[in-house]
């Protein structure tokens, strides 16, 4: 038994980040009952919480009801492969899905997997991106690889491993510097993280959370209540860091409602311009055409998840907030577009009329 969509937490990080360590504590908290756990290859992790009691085709049952299983091929045909036995009786419950990425894995091809398949997105809902850093090794990763950037910068929840054999100093360091790359995630330590820290933190759901769509969107779309600013990774100069100053968080924010068209036409432009660029992307949107319904939108790339309309406003705050986490996005792109399609477009950029007229305007869009 299923209610459908079923949550998908990924939960990804470098290696040797203690994702294993940390799932396996976690699988014990019943809040994880009925469980499915997809692993990427399950000849290198031991899932050792609980008692195999059979195991047949990939799919390891627990004695507690949980599952695990590995990616034999797609994870396409993994998730396909669940929603069937599902379906047929095979599995008699399945309340959520955690898919654990390797180490090296670039987080958005799992996120489109998930919300880009035209079956999948019907069964499935992302809930969210759980980020392992290790304290010690973390900020070494992040100067080598750019695949542990793309970790730290797509997650909803950045988790600190290895504290405890971290200097003080290091650690806050490690903090800060996180914060500048994701200011919208929660950073939380390892080792007091809970369940409830980590689950329901990704796609804002009113029907199963809290309705606070602040907290969703992260702090960064509340810091700047003018049109259109990008987030300056709080004034700290990150030049020295290899990769860091490629991440750009831009908080985009416009007080008023906004035409259907003028939205349709942002996201349109920047993901054909620049999907690749984009790694994830929220908005709540008041619409010119039902301003007492707003719009939320969440997009992985050039992927959205079926936009979702709210009966109501969750809080007294109205208007337009999006924020968008880039890498290698050109200088002021997102910003220029915005302004234009909000109809205060900057000086030599085109105006909303011309864009959603002829799109092909926004390739002279001046930088």
């Amino acid at each position: 038994m299923a209610v459908f969509p079923i949550p998908v937490t990924v939960l990804t990080g470098f290696l040797g980040a203690g994702k294993t360590t940390l799932l396996n504590r976690l699988l014990k908290d019943p809040a994880l009952t009925d469980t499915a756990v997809i692993i990427n290859e399950y000849g290198e992790v031991a899932i050792d919480h609980l008692l195999v009691e059979q195991a047949s085709d990939g799919i390891i049952q627990l004695s507690d009801g949980c599952l695990c299983c590995t990616v034999r091929g797609e994870l396409v045909d993994t998730l396909a492969d669940l929603v069937d036995r599902l379906q047929t009786g095979r599995i008699g419950k399945l309340a959520r899905i955690v898919i654990e990425t390797t180490g090296l894995a670039d987080p958005a091809p799992v996120l489109q997997s998930i919300m880009g398949h035209p079956a999948l997105v019907q069964a499935f809902r992302l809930d969210g991106v759980v980020t392992l850093v290790d304290a010690v090794n973390g900020a070494a990763s992040l100067d080598a690889h750019v695949e542990a950037l793309k970790q730290a910068a797509v997650a909803d929840r950045l988790v600190l491993t290895k504290t405890d054999l971290a200097d003080a100093d290091g650690i806050e360091a490690l903090k800060a510097r996180l914060k500048a790359i994701n200011p919208g995630a929660r950073i939380l330590d390892a080792g007091k993280a809970d369940a409830a820290d980590l689950l329901d933190c990704g796609l804002y759901d009113p029907a199963t959370k809290s309705a606070d769509v602040r907290r969703w969107l992260g702090e960064a779309a509340d810091e700047h209540h003018d049109h259109g600013h990008d987030h300056d990774h709080d004034g700290h100069d990150h030049h020295h860091h290899r990769h860091d100053d490629r991440v750009k968080t831009h908080a985009l924010v416009h007080d008023g409602a906004v035409p259907f068209s003028a939205i349709e036409a942002f996201l349109d432009l920047l993901r054909s311009q620049h999907g690749d660029k984009l790694l994830r992307m929220k908005g709540v949107i008041e619409l010119v055409e039902d301003p007492s319904r707003p719009l939320v939108i969440h997009g992985v790339q050039r992927l959205l998840h079926p936009p979702a309309r709210l009966p109501t406003w969750p809080d007294e705050r109205r208007g337009t907030r999006l924020v968008l986490i880039t890498l290698d996005m050109p200088h002021d792109y997102v910003e220029r577009l915005f302004a234009a399609l909000t109809n205060r477009p900057r000086v030599d950029t085109p105006d909303r009329a011309v864009l959603e007229h002829n799109p092909l305007a926004i390739a002279g869009l001046p930088r």
